[in-house]
């Protein structure tokens, strides 16, 4: 065992005064160290309930016969975050969780790891994590919100920030936006629709790094707490058996992630973080293959924001486990790998049937026979950008329009609460990509104003940077190359014509390349934004979105 250097023998005493220090017994230093990762905070919404979750996790790897032991993690919350130079500080912190989890690990000589995320970036930072350490690992979350309820409809997080548009456009009145605000988010938990959070959650499901429910038990249910004591009890067997996350997260795995999330309509930002957590694997994980099974996988669920429906119903309707099972009708789900069940996939999906099927379609009545992801190119994004599919209107699958270029999130939503954006416009949003934000930030702000606005089935949004999980509408991110680094989209001037084919996967300027190696010719790098601290030295080491944005 790793612990046996600070547990066993002579050299190691000065160690073991320091476990005593902590209150641990010589009969508790004889078994396996098992360390707790733990995000919770009292800022962040999905992580307040982490606390409970973890004296479960606790109570059940005692149970079993090892000795846990809790460290945090930082998490930032996306939506309080958003809209201001706080959302610079989100993507990157999935680094920042990363790092300190391998360092917490490496100085402590754990035996396993269970990881207690919830939100956006610290799922992702925490499975980089597991597959860097690559000993024993398994995955319990905080769970869902519940959806809150308006006239009797279900609503989320994103209801309001296209509430807030829709105020200023005069289609509801302060009173209505102040119901909206104060019953969007009735519960703690990560937000209830198919956003980055439960997107990431699920797919840790799908990656057989989380026991079944784990992304869509709801936060306050205490079923989630019957979960996290069977993570505490199976990350035991794991250790005894050395199950480790490489052994489980293999390419065929990555192959399933991206056929589910084609299948339930991720978040966009998955295109970010599985090529990242792959890398920590040593699998080159290529956007290319998004098309190829995409082109293939059936859209099975329209969750919000792309539909009416939550968390909740998708677990009453069987859970990402039954999409899988469903999936797996058409061959679709590689069922002969291992999980942290220590069972395979296809013995754990083995009966589990829809139970709705207006939440979870069957693959004879999909909503598409194609995922929910597109990856589009051409030559205003060479090396690509991604699109929620399952989220556009079908009158915008395929769109060309007129150029409105903004170098900053700020100036374009200023330009479009002031409604100076037009029908059939397209809205770009560069210099906010990896390295030119610094941090990549998230638009929801600018797309809920255009589909507050009543823009939703007549404007797109091209960016740089990336989308919220909660964004719905023609919203194209991660395009690559940047503008920071002299990518195309630097190169676009008002009044260009884009055309946008979704159903194509391409994306072009209609500019001739002769233009553009004029305009080329004149560009000048910008200076960086910010020149000190984290975000500097972000600036300075990542890559692109198109690879994840990975830090060198």
């Amino acid at each position: 065992m790793n612990s046996e250097k600070i547990t066993k023998g002579i050299n190691a005493a000065p160690q073991r005064t320091l476990l005593h220090a902590l209150g641990l017994t010589d009969e508790e230093i004889g078994k396996p160290l098992i360390g707790i990762v733990s995000s919770q905070n009292d800022i962040v919404p999905g992580h307040m309930n982490i606390d409970k979750v973890v004296q479960a996790v606790k109570l059940g790897v005692a149970q079993a016969g090892g000795v846990p032991i809790v460290f945090p993690a930082i998490a930032v919350c996306d939506g309080i975050a958003m809209g201001h130079e706080g959302m610079k500080y989100s993507l990157v912190t999935r680094e920042l969780v990363a790092d300190s989890t391998e360092a917490m690990t490496k100085a402590h000589a754990f035996d396993g790891l269970v990881m207690v995320p919830n939100c956006d970036k610290n799922v992702p930072g925490m499975l980089m994590a597991a597959a860097r350490l690559n000993i024993p690992a398994i995955f319990v979350s905080g769970g869902p919100m519940l959806a809150g309820t308006v006239d009797g409809k279900k609503i989320s997080y994103s209801t309001v920030s296209e509430a807030v548009s829709r105020y200023k456009v005069g289609e509801i009145d302060e009173e209505k936006l102040s119901e909206y605000e104060n019953k969007a988010c009735p519960t703690c938990g990560s937000c209830s629709g198919m956003f980055t959070a439960n997107s990431m959650n699920c797919l840790t499901e799908v990656l057989g790094m989380g026991l079944r429910g784990n992304g869509t038990i709801p936060a306050v249910y205490s079923q989630r707490l019957l979960l996290a004591k069977h993570a505490g009890m199976q990350i035991m067997e794991l250790v005894k058996n050395n199950i480790r996350p490489r052994d489980i997260m293999t390419e065929k795995a990555f192959e399933n992630a991206l056929t589910v999330d084609m299948a339930l309509g991720c978040s966009t930002n998955s295109m970010l973080h599985l090529p990242a957590i792959a890398h920590e694997c040593g699998i080159d994980l290529h956007l290319d293959i998004a098309n190829e099974i995409s082109a293939k996988t059936p859209n099975l669920c329209h969750l919000a924001p792309a539909g009416d429906h939550f968390i909740e119903q998708l677990n009453e309707a069987g859970g990402v486990y039954a999409v899988m099972h469903e999936l797996s009708k058409l061959s679709l789900i590689n069922t002969d790998i291992l999980t942290c069940t220590g069972k395979t996939v296809g013995e754990n999906i083995e009966g589990c049937e829809i139970k709705d099927t207006e939440i979870i379609r069957t693959v004879e009545n999909p909503y598409s026979k194609t995922g929910g992801i597109a990856v589009l190119k051409g030559n205003l994004a060479p090396d690509g950008c991604v699109v929620k599919r399952s989220a556009v209107a079908p009158e915008m699958m395929c769109h060309k329009g007129k150029a409105r270029v903004f170098d900053c999130e700020e100036d374009a939503l200023n330009a479009i609460y002031d409604g100076k954006i037009n029908a059939g416009e397209v809205v770009v949003i560069r210099y906010e990509g990896p390295k030119g934000g610094p941090g990549m930030r998230e638009m929801l702000n600018p797309t809920s104003a255009i589909m507050g606005s009543g823009l939703g089935s007549s404007v797109a949004l091209i960016t740089d940077g990336r989308f919220s999980g909660a964004t719905r509408g023609a919203a194209i991110g991660h395009v690559s190359p940047e503008a920071a680094v002299g990518g195309n989209i630097a190169l676009i001037e008002e009044g260009d014509m884009i055309e946008i084919d979704i159903n194509a996967n391409t994306i072009n300027i209609l500019v001739s390349d002769e233009v553009l190696a004029e305009r080329r010719a004149m560009w000048k790098p910008r200076q960086p934004r910010i020149t000190t601290g984290y975000l500097a030295r972000y600036a300075k080491l990542v890559t692109s979105g198109s690879t994840g944005a990975v830090l060198e």
